[in-house]
This record gives C-alpha cells, structure tokens and sequence, in this order.
C-alpha cells in the first residue's frame, strides 16, 4: 500500500492510500481512506466514505511518501 498526497485541480492536496500506481492506459485514480493533511474529513464526502475515484483529468500530480520498508537515503557523508 503506497501513501500518496493528491494535487487535485482547484482543491487542497488530499492524502490517502493507493494498491499500486496508476498504469498509463488507466483513467481514473481510486484513492482509500481520503483525507485532508491535517487529518480532517474532506468536507464534500459523506460520513463514513473511505474509497473515492477521481479522473486523471482533475490530478495536476501525486506525491508519492516514504513508506517504512524505504531505506533511508543519506544525502552527506562526512569523513
């Protein structure tokens, strides 16, 4: 499971999870357990909804996090 931050058009970033990242013929995004960063409800989902699909056309991008099992990047050494 990736967690991912969505960069919709003309809304704020919402963070949620995805199975595997889109292929290139693929159309739309489904997104698990949406929220906003802060953790907060999206205001325009109803109560209870934790799987959502959104059309590519609306993504300007996605984030992509670091999971647990990513290795830690070192990014200066010092002798």
């Amino acid at each position: 499971m990736l967690s991912v931050i969505l960069h919709i058009q003309n809304e704020d970033p919402v963070v949620g999870e995805l199975d595997h990242l889109p292929e290139k013929s693929d159309t739309v995004i489904i997104i698990k357990n949406p929220r906003r960063r802060d953790g907060k409800e999206l205001h325009y989902l109803e109560d209870g909804v934790n799987l959502v699909i959104w059309p590519l056309s609306r993504i300007n991008f996605v984030e992509i996090m670091p999971g647990e099992d990513d290795e830690e990047i070192i990014t200066h050494v010092r002798e």
